[in-house]
């Protein structure tokens, strides 16, 4: 028996992977988080999986599913948005399984700033404007950020900053990066990326927070803030460029 944690992918059903629909259609159990992972995965599950919503589950509830499971012998899919390699709180999981001697695997999924980049059309790094991604996150309700990772420390490097959990506090956002960035730094919200209700807010860090304010954002979005995100006038990359050596295989 082996616990499969699953990338759903950012919202659209057909985001998730090859690999994760097939492990998926493979478990005799499913435990999903009803409130962000998309009711048409559940499809792909066997007819007679048992589907366990985690929404309203604590940790200590979300373990024994998965020690039952275990006990019976039937393979888990532990089935989270996005990518488990961020924000998934994945890791406290693992360390029960660990604990427990459960054996697991992480399948990987489209990560949220990738289908926000998508839905941007934009590449976040661009030759010789930026070429660094931090992926970040405030202190508000959730648990407290490690001392040097507040945003007025990041904002120092001025990299292209991507800020999950964070639309409910942007005025927070923009005030702590206004100094670093400037008004007129190019900044971007994406809200339900990859789904039909998906919400695209273009500005700068000016306006950005009256917008997200105007459409009424609070969850569910990425913040995006940085130079690469509206550049026009850089050079190609080497990896084309004509006068690159290049030796034939």
């Amino acid at each position: 028996m082996t616990v499969y944690f699953i990338g759903a992918g950012p919202g659209a059903a057909d985001l998730i992977t090859v690999r994760g629909a097939r492990t998926l259609a493979s478990c005799g159990v499913c435990l999903y988080a009803g409130s962000l992972v998309p009711r048409e995965l559940l499809a792909e599950c066997p007819p007679d999986a048992r589907l366990i919503d985690t929404a309203n589950l604590d940790l200590d509830r979300i373990v024994a599913e998965i020690v039952r499971a275990h006990e019976e012998g039937h393979d888990v899919a532990r089935l989270h948005s996005g990518d488990p390699s961020v924000f998934s709180a994945v890791a406290e999981q693992m360390r029960r399984l660990d604990a427990a001697g459960i054996p697991y695997e992480v399948v990987p999924g489209v990560p949220a700033f990738a289908a926000a980049a998508a839905a941007l059309k934009r590449e976040l790094t661009v030759p010789t404007v930026g070429q660094t991604v931090i992926l970040t996150r405030i202190a508000q309700q959730a648990t407290p950020m490690p001392e040097g990772e507040d945003l007025a420390t990041l904002g120092r490097s001025g990299a292209l900053l991507v800020l999950h959990l964070a639309a409910r506090y942007v005025d927070r956002v923009v005030a702590e990066l206004l100094p670093h960035y400037g008004a007129q730094c190019p900044a971007a919200v994406v809200a339900m990326a990859s789904r039909p209700d998906e919400l695209i807010l273009r500005g700068t860090l000016d306006d950005i927070a009256q917008q997200v304010k105007d459409a009424g954002v609070t969850k569910t979005a990425v913040i995006l803030v940085g130079r690469t995100l509206a550049a026009s006038q850089f050079r190609d990359s080497h990896l084309y460029d004509p006068a690159r050596e290049r030796h034939a295989c």
